[in-house]
């Protein structure tokens, strides 16, 4: 399926005027200090401050008030100067969408690169099952138009089934069922292969509610065993990468998905000599998933410079012997 272009936003995405107050929410996330879900999450669990006062759902502040969370200065004077870095990471099984995991397990997050002044914005969420394309972000804005409902921004996934499935099945997924938060539905189902119980489909959303995916098939009586994410929005998964590997888009690709939100291109900032040998250092460092093909060329291919072709399709990941 297409992917379906959001509607039309305010290319507004710097600071307001100097001295104007603007939602805790907007204000944090534009420095990339989480998205504005994260924020708001914070703000309800009350560890966040504004000059010394514990912050509230709704509260303003401006780029010169003292702000904290967890206790740690947030430095937001440089606001107004968007940053906007993009990195796709091909997530493996058994990592968790999460900074910090009480149980201990690994996440997503443990091999992206550092940064000094900004920090990863995950965009979206994939449960510890699920494998595939991730995109992180340093610019909160970008997230939150990635993500929020209103963008209609869809996400593909190829997903093995277990069980039998009909034509009347597939048109009651795209029609809709009934599950326990709601009404859901994929905008796009078709077959990919497989014999038997065990056949490959590629779905699409236009959400993202907690396994939504399972939670669909498993209505119909049938069970997912292996589920991977292929493309969100413009951006597909590139052959090229990896498991538990990650790339970071060049200026060409970070434009094409900024105008499919509504964004204005910023410059994409240029890496410095340390970070260029730390982030080829974490690369080195990264699990070894089996054997791998050499590093292909990199380029901004893998984000669409406009909608995706309806009948373009990524190929189901091959099976196992």
């Amino acid at each position: 399926m297409a992917s379906q272009r959001p509607p039309k936003q305010s290319n507004q995405d710097t600071a307001p005027v100097s001295g104007e107050p603007e939602r805790l929410q907007k204000l944090l996330s534009r420095v990339g200090v989480g998205s504005r879900r994260e924020v708001d999450a914070w703000l309800q669990e009350g560890r966040v401050t504004v000059n010394g006062v514990v912050a509230q759902p709704g509260d303003r502040a401006v780029a010169s008030d003292r702000i904290t969370v967890d206790g740690k200065s947030v430095e937001i004077r440089s606001a107004a100067a968007v940053v906007r870095r993009v990195l796709i990471y091909n997530k493996p099984e058994g990592e968790v969408t999460t900074r910090n995991d009480p149980e201990g397990r690994p996440t997503v997050f443990d091999s992206l690169p550092r940064l000094k002044d900004q920090r990863w914005v995950a965009v979206g969420r994939l449960d510890i099952n699920t494998t595939g394309l991730m995109l992180f972000t340093t610019d909160g804005e970008l997230a939150n138009r990635l993500m929020h409902p209103s963008g209609q921004v869809d996400r593909e996934y190829a997903v093995r089934v277990f069980g039998e499935v009909d034509d009347d099945m597939i048109q009651r997924l795209r029609e809709g069922v009934l599950l326990e938060d709601g009404q859901a539905s994929f905008s796009d189902i078709s077959r990919a292969g497989g014999t038997g119980l065990n056949q490959w489909f590629h779905v699409t959303l236009l959400e993202g509610r907690n396994r939504e995916v399972r939670r669909l098939w498993e209505s119909q009586g049938v069970r997912v065993s292996r589920l991977k994410r292929v493309r969100y929005g413009p951006v597909f998964l590139p052959s090229r990468l990896t498991v538990g590997r990650w790339e970071e888009l060049d200026q060409k690709a970070v434009d094409a998905l900024s105008r499919f939100v509504g964004l204005d291109p910023v410059d994409v900032p240029v890496k410095t000599p340390g970070e260029e040998a730390e982030q080829a250092r974490r690369q080195r460092k990264a699990p070894s998933r089996g054997n791998r093909k050499p590093a292909a060329k990199r380029g901004s291919w893998q984000v669409a410079d406009r909608k995706p072709d309806s009948g373009r399709r990524s190929p189901a990941p091959r099976r196992k012997a």
